[in-house]
């Protein structure tokens, strides 16, 4: 067990692949900011089979760890407690090491995306789409349970996906439609859209934008736009990005970890553009 004295200052990002991973970015911006000087934010490349190891080795400086996929549900029963927002979509992708020696889970993603949409002045909507059926599509839905009073619909290719969106849905006491991907079109006359799939899946759709679009929420952040954002914002829609999220999910990493806050939203946003323009 860590003992209660111990200074903690390490922390980093891990999952595989991680070099394209923007986190040390944002975070070692906030720490600049703060003035937490002899902090550090790392990556480091980890799959399922070595993380058990790596948790193991770490010492008692670590304050915390930001992970991403393959990790985000392979973390789990390394934990000794996860939160209840984690627990909803059985997905972690913050561990905090307590004083105690505890090292606790939790999921940033989900009211990382309700900030991002609030942020653009969207609080509520009557009914919602998301694109999608991965790990980041059952956070949007959880999500989506706390600002949605109406139908969600789920588009997706395989109905095992399906079934899988609309369990989610039951568990998190939410309304879930699920369609076929070939309908996919419709879905972008949602008051809400949310994209979560992979870059280049959502392109085709760019030509179905209706003529008034309201909010997409497209959870990519390299390349961007993608094309169905520039064309969204081109008939006048608003757009919520993946940098957005990203920011949004770690803001709440730094505040948890460091004890500090409020952590610097514009400053990790501008660190986060500053890096993707110099791709």
């Amino acid at each position: 067990m860590m003992a209660a004295n111990v200074q903690r200052y390490r922390a980093a990002v891990l999952g595989s692949p991680i070099a394209h991973s923007l986190s040390p970015v944002l975070h070692r911006a906030a720490y600049e900011q703060l003035g937490l000087t002899g902090w550090s934010y790392d990556r480091f490349e980890v799959d399922e089979a070595a993380l058990p190891g790596f948790m193991k080795e770490l010492g008692p400086e670590w304050a915390g760890l930001s992970l991403t996929m393959p990790l985000k549900r392979a973390v789990i029963p390394l934990l000794d407690e996860i939160s209840e927002t984690a627990a909803s979509v059985e997905t972690v992708n913050t561990v905090v090491f307590t004083e105690d020696g505890r090292r606790a889970g939790d999921n940033t993603d989900i009211p990382g995306m309700v900030a991002a949409l609030r942020e653009r002045g969207i609080e509520q909507v009557d009914s919602a789409a998301i694109l999608g059926a991965g790990a980041t599509a059952s956070s949007a839905l959880a999500a989506l349970a706390r600002i949605c009073t109406g139908e969600i619909v789920v588009y997706v290719r395989s109905e095992a996906r399906a079934a899988e969106m609309r369990q989610w849905g039951e568990r998190l006491d939410v309304e879930v439609r699920t369609a076929d991907w070939a309908d996919a079109a419709q879905a972008l006359r949602a008051p809400l859209v949310i994209a979560t799939t992979p870059a280049g899946t959502t392109d085709a759709l760019s030509s179905a934008v209706p003529e008034r679009p309201a909010t997409l929420f497209d959870v990519l952040y390299d390349p961007w736009p993608t094309e169905l954002a520039a064309r969204w914002s081109a008939y006048g829609g608003a757009v919520v990005s993946g940098l957005d999220l990203l920011v949004h999910q770690a803001v709440l990493q730094v505040e948890q970890m460091t004890g500090r806050g409020p952590a610097p939203v514009e400053v990790m946003r501008k660190a986060g553009e500053h890096a993707l323009a110099g791709h």
